[in-house]
This record gives structure tokens, sequence and C-alpha cells, in this order.
């Protein structure tokens, strides 16, 4: 199999990071455009739109936050691969799916676990269970570094 596209989805938690070096290293072994892609949730900003008249001020800030993450996360040198930043907003294991598509990307490389609450996991699922379910291409997620495999 060879990978042209490969895809990260990141929301800054630390197994979005160690994603993040993976899908890194496997762009350098195919020489593979890296798409990073940041989903600003939907249901978040929405949510902050009902708290009042500053919801517009709240939304920015955490938006322009959410772009000083991504710069920062980009910092380390990656002159040696292609990597195309991709913002968007939605419900997130939707538009990994959509941009997935679009970009027609071969691989996805996301997190196991991401930075979401464990009462959305309960009542939603998680995001990349949803993904793995939906996405048209091979997925590989990734513990964090740390995790152990539970014995059966």
């Amino acid at each position: 199999m060879e990978f042209h596209k490969i895809l990260v989805p990141v929301d800054f938690s630390p197994c979005s990071a160690e994603a993040f070096r993976t899908a890194v290293v496997l762009a350098r072994q195919f020489k593979a455009e890296l798409l990073v892609l940041h989903v600003a949730d939907s249901r978040i900003l929405d949510a902050l739109g009902e708290t009042g008249a500053q919801a517009e001020e709240v939304k920015n800030r955490f938006q322009k936050r959410a772009r000083e993450q991504l710069r920062s996360f980009l910092s380390e040198d990656l002159s040696d691969v292609k990597i195309r930043r991709i913002t968007a907003t939605g419900v997130p294991f939707q538009e990994i799916v959509k941009t997935t598509r679009l970009e027609k990307a071969q691989l996805i490389v996301m997190g196991r676990s991401g930075g979401t609450g464990e009462l959305e996991k309960i009542f939603f699922g998680s995001t990349a269970e949803k993904v793995v379910r939906l996405a048209p291409c091979a997925i590989l997620t990734v513990p964090l570094a740390e995790e152990k495999p539970k014995s059966a």
C-alpha cells in the first residue's frame, strides 16, 4: 500500500500529539503530504452562543486560541514534510470523514482518545470509534505512549 495523503486530526490532547508524531514519521517514509485537521466542535460553540451577549467574543477567543495551538503544534522543524493545515467547524467525526473524502486521503492517523470529556463518550461514543466505522480509507489509531494493552 502507498499513501500519498495522510490526514491527522488534532485536538491538542496528548494522544493527538502522539498521533501527529506518528503521522510525521509515516509522511516522511511514504513522502506523503500531511493534512493536519483541527475541527472546532460546533456543539461547544453553539453552547457558548447560548451563554449571553458576550458569546461572540468568547467564540472568537476560542477560535483564536485553536489557531495559536495549531501553530505551536507545528513549531518543530518539519521542512522535509509537505504539510497543509485545515480548519473546520462542525461535529468532529463528520468533518474528519468529509475532509478525508474531499481530499482523497488514503490514511487517517488519529489518537485513540482525545480531549473530550468522559460524559460525552458515554452518551455519544468516541470520535475515533465513529471515524473507524465511517471512513473510506485505512485508519491507524494511536494510543498514548504510556498506555498498556489490556489483557483479555
